[in-house]
């Protein structure tokens, strides 16, 4: 190991000593600590391995500006997507604005209000308006008649999110598009590793986004990518996310510092041999979830996907909001954290007109995500199934 790495090392664990000598010793000690059941786990790749990607960065001398490792990661999800062009991007909303950006979009994007704040944050963000569609009661997903319905002459693009890894009717859409002359960007931030029909759900649209945040089932901690097969649009992003350099005394135009780091993405490229066997161990937590909960109906839905699954969370749909809040006590008192992913609607933003959406503003009332990950043990799920079927024959 290098002398600074060493160095850094040495530092880090005396540091941890420290704080956990001070933890025994202080006014915990004695007491019981229980570890909280998350809704997810962040995956941590083999210390070594990393370390040595990290040393290869200190050889090379190059952190940023579109390195080694940034190139390898992005050959890497071309290869495995088999989409032409992947950019990684410092997060998934950039990665969104940054998609808007390249699409030259203005006027109205008709846009999903079942999703994280970012889908529609972006679109605000770049000056467009967003257009509520509701979404569909059994896919979550974008509603295609309601996007139908809501297209007007100042609409230029459809921005649509794969919910909890479930595609949206990207067939549906596209007639839509097609016929409207529009844009499609699809949020894909829960869908690494997702196919329809033999391909990946990233090959779909103008432009797919994918998050890389450390709550992922793939990350680089912190991070987004943007995929096209479209050389024009490919361009565009290329200098959108670099300051718009064209080179280093030229500009193509307008950009922003959107760059990943060499760390981040070598931090990447150690995490991702270890995906397949990620998604197994949450296939596997996923069963014992169905196993348990599966006679829970008509108080509980579980809800399921059509694609090729990656296991990313596992939600359920509860008969009522009530008894979604009795569950979640229930889940706290016992250090278990679910998540209410999402809540609320979009379109209760408090910076936009409100509009109604009956759909999504029912299920985001009454969805829950439970905890899991690849570190969550069956017993673990079993404990939490237990919890949920105990406040549901309560009710």
């Amino acid at each position: 190991m290098h002398q600074p790495l060493q160095a850094l090392h040495t530092l880090a664990v005396r540091g941890l000593q420290e704080i956990l000598g001070r933890l025994i010793s202080g006014p915990f000690a004695g007491r019981a600590r229980v570890n909280p059941i998350a809704v997810t786990k962040t995956f941590l790749p083999p210390l070594e391995s990393y370390v040595a990607r990290l040393e290869e960065l200190w050889s090379a001398g190059q952190i940023t500006n579109n390195g080694r490792s940034v190139r390898e990661l992005e050959r890497h999800l071309c290869e495995r997507f088999g989409i032409k062009h992947t950019f990684l991007i410092a997060n998934g909303t950039l990665a969104l604005q940054i998609a808007i950006k390249a699409l030259d979009l203005r006027g109205e994007i008709i846009t999903t209000p079942f999703s994280y704040v970012a889908t529609t944050s972006s679109i605000v963000w770049e000056n467009c308006t967003p257009v509520f569609a509701d979404i569909d009661p059994v896919s979550l997903t974008i509603d295609p008649e309601k996007v139908e319905t809501a297209m007007t002459s100042e609409t230029t693009a459809i921005l649509a999110t794969h919910v909890y890894g479930r595609g949206c009717a990207v067939e549906a859409l596209k007639k839509i598009a097609d016929r409207h002359g529009i844009r499609i960007i699809y949020d894909g931030a829960h869908a690494f590793d997702v196919n329809r029909d033999g391909r990946s759900i990233f090959s779909y649209g103008d432009v797919s986004m994918t998050s890389l945040h450390a709550t992922k089932l793939f990350h680089t901690v912190e991070g987004g990518a943007l995929f096209t097969n479209d050389d024009e649009i490919a361009h565009k992003i290329s200098y959108h996310r670099n300051f718009g350099h064209k080179g280093q005394e030229e500009f193509w135009g307008l950009g922003v510092n959107g760059k990943m780091s060499e760390l981040h993405a070598a931090f990447g490229l150690c995490v991702l041999p270890h995906v397949p066997g990620l998604i197994e161990k949450r296939r596997a937590a996923s069963a014992v979830y169905d196993r348990e909960l599966g006679g829970c109906a008509p108080a509980l839905r579980l809800v399921h996907t059509d694609a090729e699954h990656n296991f990313s969370y596992y939600p359920v749909l509860f008969s009522s909001e009530k008894l979604l809040l009795e569950t979640c006590r229930a889940l706290h008192e016992q250090s278990i954290q679910p998540r209410r992913y999402f809540y609320p609607a979009l379109n209760t933003l408090n910076y936009l007109p409100h509009v109604p959406m009956p759909v999504s503003d029912e299920i985001s009332r009454r969805v829950l995500c439970l905890p899991l990950s690849a570190e969550l043990t069956p017993e673990q799920a079993r404990t939490i199934a237990g919890i949920v079927k105990r406040s549901v024959s309560a009710a």
